[in-house]
């Protein structure tokens, strides 16, 4: 389901009983946040998609916790369930499975090629709802009701901005969902990590001495395109692209009137600006998602050069702090549409699972069909070979029996099943920045654990005992029962 704007997911969240709207006056400084983190962690019941109307008198409404529970990360996605997002590109992965890497790369090409075909890329128009104002001879960020979200961050953070850069030398487009720091009502501090795409794109400028990086941050529109911002895909697959798939319609892009780019016709603002690739100034600290500060460290300084929005915008963003929060429900989304895409090169792979506890990288969950000695060890070693499955702190894999969204049953086999000499793994490589556990900069230590059954030609020679189980006799006969036992 393609949603026009922004307003048109409000109008549905709001229809369904989803969404709060607080008239009551507020401040972008603290107040929301602390709002929005108690609804966030309150009854499910009770969270809800929140709008306030009156924030700091700057007549700009703003929208939080729009993804913020399963139901709505869906229904933001075209569907009802997140795993619908599954079945829909294991459908388009079909038939055959692929034969080798090389196969999987080639089905992968084929299928962007295929949606570029019958119309999902982006389409360019000339007039767009986010250009009913532009702002060029001083446009200040000031104007807009950016929050600061924890007592000790640097200063007001955009948070759910679709940062858009091209790739210097190839011209391919990178949309990042990065936080940005309001260093002045004309500069902001662009926090795009070591790994990410627009950082790609900054060492490129650097080695091809350009002087200066177009970049545009799109706030709003659809929100498949908010979520594609964050989807980790390969450089060669447009964001945009991946967000046409999920409407069903292909984006429609406008230019910016101050930059070489196309930005989401139906954002609520865009700012436009660009970047010195030799200039950088510290950004931060940040309370991040990791429940902690990361510390301030020099990123990017992006100039603002126009600011364009709606006659009557609405700001989008989010918190991001200890989990569960908002993002967490982003990265469930990612995880499912990831699933099908991971068995293109992992078949052995049934299911895995990136708890809230884990933090995304710090721990990941995988249930395989074991089939031969050390095949634990080799879906370990290819999911570190995987993306930004890289970055993974700890791998677990588990029997194709255990519920990897169980974390009590998971502990129970990972404490039984490992014995901690031979199951274990420990590696050096590269790691999440924001790890601060790590003792360099985004490079730190790994483990992989095999937590399924063992054999003798795993260095298990006195045989591996059998899993209490009832038989399926007597389960179906005490259900047949159970009202008679007056227990219900």
């Amino acid at each position: 389901m393609a949603y026009r704007d922004l307003w048109a997911f409000l109008n549905r969240l709001e229809a369904a009983g989803e969404l709060i709207r607080i008239r009551a006056p507020v401040t972008a400084e603290l107040e929301i946040t602390e709002i929005a983190d108690r609804v966030m962690k309150g009854p499910p019941e009770r969270n809800k998609a929140l709008l306030f109307e009156n924030v700091d008198g700057k007549g700009i409404p703003v929208a939080i916790n729009l993804f913020g529970s399963p139901r709505r990360m869906a229904w933001a996605l075209g569907v009802e369930d997140l795993e619908d997002l599954r079945r829909r590109l294991e459908a388009l992965l079909r038939p055959a499975p692929p034969q080798s890497l090389g196969d999987a790369f080639q089905r992968l090409g084929h299928i962007l090629g295929t949606l570029r075909s019958i119309g999902l890329g982006p389409r360019r128009v000339s007039r767009a709802p986010c250009q009913e104002v532009v702002e060029t001879a001083r446009p200040s960020l000031d104007r807009l009701p950016i929050l600061k979200c924890w007592p000790k961050d640097a200063g007001r953070y955009i948070t759910l901005g679709q940062v858009i850069t091209r790739d210097p030398r190839t011209g391919r487009r990178n949309v990042g969902l990065y936080r940005l720091q309001v260093h002045d009502e004309r500069t902001l501090g662009v926090h795009w990590q070591i790994h990410k795409g627009g950082a790609a794109h900054e060492r490129a400028a650097r080695e091809t001495g350009a002087e200066r990086i177009p970049i545009a941050v799109a706030l709003g529109g659809d929100p498949a395109c908010i979520w594609a911002a964050s989807a980790p895909l390969p450089p060669d697959i447009d964001e945009y692209l991946l967000a046409g798939w999920l409407r069903g319609r292909p984006v429609p892009m406008v230019p910016c009137v101050t930059q070489p780019l196309e930005v989401p016709a139906d954002a609520e603002i865009v700012i436009e600006g660009s970047i010195d690739p030799r200039e950088q100034r510290l950004e931060g600290p940040f309370g991040d998602h990791t429940g902690y500060y990361t510390p301030p460290e020099p990123f990017p300084v992006m100039h603002v050069t126009a600011i364009t929005h709606r006659r009557d915008p609405i700001y989008p963003t989010t918190v991001v702090g200890r989990p569960p929060m908002e993002d967490y429900w982003m990265g469930q989304a990612t995880e499912r549409l990831f699933l099908p895409l991971i068995r293109l090169f992992l078949p052995e792979v049934l299911d895995y699972h990136m708890p809230a506890e884990g933090v995304f990288h710090n721990l990941v969950i995988v249930r395989i069909r074991k089939q031969f000695p050390g095949h634990a060890r080799k879906v370990i070693f290819g999911l570190w070979g995987m993306g930004l499955l890289s970055l993974a702190k700890c791998i677990v894999v588990v029997d194709e029996w255990v519920d990897v969204r169980n974390l009590s049953e998971v502990a129970w086999q990972v404490l039984g099943n490992v014995d901690w000499k031979r199951d274990v793994v420990i590696v050096e490589g590269p790691v999440d920045h924001l790890d601060h556990a790590a003792p360099l900069r985004a490079y730190g230590g790994k483990i992989g654990i095999d937590a399924t059954a063992k054999g003798p030609e795993e260095g298990h020679p006195r045989g591996w005992p059998e899993r209490i189980e009832m038989s399926p006799e007597i389960r179906a006969l005490v259900d047949r029962r159970w009202k008679e036992y007056g227990l219900s």
